[in-house]
């Protein structure tokens, strides 16, 4: 979910970022040029005043002209800026360069007409980094009322829009550090708001692998996940409850069973005895009952398993299998199969001794009944990622894809193994007891026929 819900976060926050971001860059580039029109307005007034009286009449006209010109050419000369006054009909008082003369078209054209129209030209248009423009400025010469000229200032954009540049790449610079924030910002927010549901998947993982006191503290998160987190414990309990008089129904009845069972296995064995050797209803009956008997054990020892608690101890998972190779070997040998086993000589787990040992047992136990003679079951014990795993492969009929799905179910049994001894609940029971302890177990087929089962616990202790 978080990785849904960040990019998420993070496209609205650059969205508003850029929707900041973008007027403020038109504003400082407007203002750039602004502040640029403002210094042009200043000069061409000051040359507009030295220009005013400059064709007048007077003695002294030609000193003030080339005063004029003295000024115009210092200014070109530092600034870089050309400069001129100009008559209406484009004749030149005083210019500098000596080579510049007036556009005959263009902003140039139009800032020079509307000056003599008495008033200052309009401001130029936006003149953007990436434009090698230039800005224009006129303003008239006005005396006894009349415009006589116009001063003219064409201005390089180039240091301004470095200037702007500088500017927006602050405003970037800003922007991506507050996007930094931003983003650390929301990985908190994601975070607290997640959390909770985070620690509700890690308990219903618990309760699914057969953890059933997990449960989860509703202190943190938004109102409505604490709710859920309280719904959901609720809900643990009442799971815990009903499932705990299951386990106390099917203890109870397998141990009210047993004795009645007892009784009537004891009459059927009195019976037999007056009646003759070889009875086969008699020994058919006994067969039943031996098989009934056997069932509520392993009925009892299920209930068992769902309820004790895992005696975690950090194990040597690999001597542990050795054992359990050594004590099955001998009926292994008794059944024309070759009992094999395979990996490192040492790794440790977590694990309770004695589930791991039962469940083992009934997988090798499961790998004999179905590997036919001559053929092998192979145990190997290794590692896996932060698992410890067991690994029993055999060489037996395997099972279909749809059959893997059903494995493990309470009493179910393949239909073609039907004829098999057993009552349908070891494998149920060895998953039961594993899951107490963070164990799990899985089934895959063992090309080109055959099951593998592999038993994983962890490697660390676990909730550590």
């Amino acid at each position: 979910m978080r990785t849904r819900l960040l990019p998420l976060l993070i496209i609205l926050m650059a969205a508003v970022l850029l929707a900041l971001g973008f007027p403020l860059a038109v504003r400082v580039a407007a203002a750039e040029q602004q502040r640029v029109v403002i210094d042009r307005i200043d000069d061409t007034a000051r040359f507009g005043a030295l220009a005013q009286f400059v064709d007048e009449p007077l003695v002294g006209t030609d000193e003030r002209q080339r005063i004029l010109q003295t000024e115009l050419e210092a200014y070109h000369s530092v600034y870089g800026i050309r400069a001129g006054v100009f008559y209406r009909d484009d004749t030149a008082l005083a210019k500098a360069p000596g080579s510049w003369s007036l556009p005959a078209d263009g902003e140039g054209r139009a800032a020079f007409e509307e000056a003599l129209l008495g008033r200052r030209s309009h401001d130029p248009s936006q003149v953007w980094p990436w434009q090698d423009d230039r800005i224009v400025v006129a303003s008239p010469v006005v005396r006894d009322g009349d415009v006589v000229a116009v001063v003219v200032t064409d201005s390089p954009t180039g240091d301004m829009r470095s200037r702007t540049v500088r500017g927006w790449l602050l405003i970037a610079i800003g922007e991506a550090a507050a996007l930094l924030v931003a983003v650390g910002a929301a990985f908190r927010l994601t975070g607290w708001v997640l959390l909770p549901v985070r620690v509700l998947d890690a308990a219903t993982h618990d309760i699914a692998s057969g953890r059933m006191r997990s449960r989860v503290a509703a202190s943190g998160g938004p109102p409505e996940l604490r709710r859920l987190a309280r719904s959901f414990n609720e809900m643990a309990d009442n799971v815990e409850d009903v499932l705990e008089q299951q386990r106390a129904f099917v203890a109870d009845a397998s141990h009210q069973l047993r004795n009645p069972l007892a009784a009537l296995l004891l009459r059927i064995e009195l019976l037999a005895l007056e009646l003759p050797d070889g009875n086969e209803e008699v020994a058919s009956v006994r067969t039943e009952g031996k098989r009934l008997a056997q069932v509520l054990d392993d009925l009892l020892d299920l209930a068992l398993a769902e309820h004790t608690e895992a005696d975690l101890r950090l194990t040597d998972i690999a001597a542990l299998a050795a054992e359990r190779v050594a004590s099955w070997r001998p009926l292994a040998e008794e059944r024309g199969v070759r009992l094999v086993l395979d990996g490192v000589p040492a790794v440790t787990g977590w694990a309770d001794p004695i589930a791991l040992s039962s469940a083992l047992d009934a997988i090798i136990d499961n790998g004999l009944k179905f590997t036919p003679e001559g053929q092998e079951v192979r145990v190997t014990a290794g590692s896996e990622g932060e698992g410890v795993t067991v690994v029993v492969a055999d060489r037996g009929p395997g099972l279909t894809e749809q059959e893997l799905e059903r494995i493990g179910d309470r009493f179910w049994r393949s239909g073609r193994h039907q004829n098999v001894k057993g009552s349908g609940l070891g494998l149920s029971i060895s998953r039961a007891l594993l899951a107490a302890g963070g164990g799990s177990l899985r089934y895959e087929t063992h090309p080109p026929h055959g099951l593998r089962v592999t038993v994983t616990v962890p490697r660390n202790p676990p909730h550590t």
